[in-house]
């Protein structure tokens, strides 16, 4: 995407572009933005409110994570903003639309996650259907030691097991070619079949459901996918289905899964990610049949490496490339 050129006057006195940060970032990272541009963060600021309104002119970008956003409220408050750098794939914290009625330039940090994601949603499957952290749970109580030797009971087989994928972008086909390895039956669910990939596309949600033993969800969150996985989807899946969830967890209906849960309509599940987090459904907490996780996908050393370097790239790419962001999504 090619943007206008910023102007001199959208520099400091130190000649580096004046960006807002929203939302607190890796502190190497924070380092390296306030090595090249000048740096303001909104959470620093006493009366936010007022800030914007004193200083809101000033701002010509805004670099913010996929959890902080930039909603439109920021947006129309900042007259001057030319450039949104998204540390993290996901956008639906962003108010596109806003941004695309101004001709702000959108920035943000796919492929570089693609393996780390599909590695926790094949790690999830594992973890739920074998029942690895209620084992662990048990071993660490004394229940195996003090029971004679007694196991938790039997887990299910993955390999070999039929896997539907909800959303079969960048990371949906990464997990798909992973899961070759455990000579799993892969079918996916999107709104149009996805060119050149040898997977079988269902049309019906619902139909796929109930064909999975292991239904995934890799969809983009946002208004048109909030609630997609609803309690009919989940009676579809059945008694002896796993859901796992490492898209946005507004993309599930998250009191039709824990009824589902708590009554054995469907086997189990693995959670990253959750409706508000860091809030989790409490009831979850007294279930053996979920395992949770604090949204650790893309959470390795590499993977937040390489988005850093991606979210620096997209703001230097923007001012000092003649408005060429290295990632940008289409508007």
């Amino acid at each position: 995407m090619t943007a206008s050129t910023p102007s001199p006057s959208a520099v400091s006195p130190s000649g580096k572009p004046i960006v807002l940060q929203v939302g607190r970032l890796p502190l190497w990272l924070e380092q390296r933005l306030n090595d090249e541009f000048d740096i303001t963060l909104l959470e620093a600021q006493t009366d936010r409110a007022a800030f914007l309104r004193d200083q809101g002119a000033r701002f010509t970008g805004v670099v913010t994570s996929a959890f902080a956003g930039a909603d439109a409220a920021l947006i129309n408050a900042l007259p001057s903003l030319q450039v949104i750098s998204n540390f993290g794939v996901g956008v639906d914290r962003i108010d596109l639309a806003a941004a695309k009625a101004r001709g702000i330039a959108v920035g943000h940090t796919p492929d570089v996650l693609n393996d780390c994601v599909a590695d926790v949603a094949v790690g999830l499957m594992l973890d739920v259907a074998r029942r690895s952290m209620e084992a662990d749970r048990f071993v660490r109580a004394g229940k195996w030691a003090s029971g004679g030797g007694k196991s938790i009971g039997l887990g299910r087989k993955v390999s070999g097991a039929k896997l539907g994928i909800v959303g079969l972008g960048r990371i949906g086909q990464t997990i798909a070619r992973r899961v070759s390895g455990f000579d799993m039956s892969v079918r996916y669910h999107s709104r149009n079949p996805v060119a050149d990939v040898h997977w079988t596309h269902e049309p019906s949600l619902l139909a796929l459901a109930e064909w999975s033993d292991f239904l995934v969800v890799i969809v983009a969150g946002g208004a048109g996918t909030r609630h997609l996985i609803d309690a009919r989807v989940l009676q579809a899946l059945g008694p002896r289905g796993f859901l796992v969830n490492v898209a946005r967890g507004s993309v599930i209906d998250e009191a039709a899964l824990v009824q589902a849960l708590q009554n054995g309509v469907i086997a189990g599940a693995g959670l990253d990610v959750f409706d508000n987090e860091p809030h989790v459904p409490e009831a979850l907490f007294a279930l053996d049949n979920v395992v949770l996780l604090p949204h650790i996908a893309s959470a390795t050393e590499e993977t937040r490496e390489a988005m850093g370097d991606l979210t620096l790239d997209n703001l230097r790419g923007y001012y000092f490339d003649g408005g060429r962001l290295k990632a940008a999504m289409p508007l």
